[in-house]
């Protein structure tokens, strides 16, 4: 008896489940793009190494064209299309239009989506590669261009929005700072 090579898998994605039968080999990039018409995250390079179809897994970035849609199953899954709350947009997007994050856009959905995840890496304290003080009693450090420069490495943008991607970025951490103090006053 030989194997079977495909599954009925149910996905969990922006506060939805979507049953689907996949081919074991199907990437979650292509489960979103071809078999559920969810198109905001983009094919770039099809290898990691672009960043254009970066989404939220578990509230973690993932790049969704090496993830396979079979192991996806169980997981909170966030695209671009859910990061909205109807139509307020999510400040990091409030920010990338207000600072022109973008030009083409066609990296713009994955730059969202990590800059989401880079925000909450950082306010929970996860050092990066830049990070100066990695001991546990230096609290978080500043969220200043270098350490935005290299948490958001992984995405390119063929445009060079370099400048107002970063910029766009801290200025949705800035609010979401702001907001996390008013939460506790």
């Amino acid at each position: 008896m030989t194997p079977s090579t495909s599954s009925a898998i149910t996905l969990n994605i922006n506060g939805e489940k979507y049953s689907l039968p996949v081919d074991h080999r199907t990437t979650l990039l292509d489960a979103l793009r071809e078999h559920l018409d969810l198109t905001g995250s983009k094919k770039g390079c099809d290898q990691g190494q672009c960043g254009a179809c970066t989404v939220l897994v578990d509230g973690r970035r993932a790049l969704s064209c090496l993830q396979l849609a079979v192991a996806a199953e169980g997981r909170v899954i966030t695209t671009i299309e859910g990061v909205a709350d109807g139509d307020q947009l999510h400040p990091v997007q409030q920010a990338f239009l207000d600072l022109d994050g973008f030009q083409c856009g066609y990296c713009t959905p994955g730059q969202i989506c990590s800059a989401i995840a880079v925000i909450e890496e950082h306010a929970a304290g996860w050092p990066s590669a830049v990070t100066d003080d990695l001991r546990p009693d230096a609290g978080v450090p500043a969220l200043g261009a270098e350490e935005i420069r290299e948490r958001m490495s992984g995405n390119l943008c063929r445009c060079g929005a370099y400048v107002s991607i970063v910029q766009a970025v801290a200025r949705a951490a800035e609010a979401a700072g702001s907001q996390d103090k008013e939460a506790v006053a």
